[in-house]
């Protein structure tokens, strides 16, 4: 397994905090709690670009925008989507 620093949250300074935030805001409430929580409750894919706030929000917040119940698509094939390009990235998550 790979170490990568990350800031806890209670240690994140404004922009970090407003980036998390910004981010979660999109995602639908199915994801708002973490499958695999780190110590301080927040997810650890995102936790893994705490270094970079805006580089968490962009790469986030687009998930977010992407899963928005006003496009077009139902949520079904949304997450269908979401699992194909995963299995075909051999993601295990």
């Amino acid at each position: 397994m790979t170490w990568i620093r990350t800031i806890p949250l209670p240690e994140a300074d404004e922009k970090l905090r407003r980036a998390i935030e910004a981010q979660r805001a999109l995602y639908p409430q199915e994801y708002a709690t973490p499958v695999q929580p780190t110590a301080d409750g927040t997810s650890g894919i995102v936790a893994s670009h705490s270094l970079i706030p805006d580089a968490l929000y962009h790469a986030f917040a687009t998930f977010g925008v992407l899963m928005s119940p006003e496009l077009p698509l139902t949520r079904r094939q949304h997450e269908m989507i979401t699992t194909l390009v995963s299995v075909t990235n051999r993601c295990r998550y």
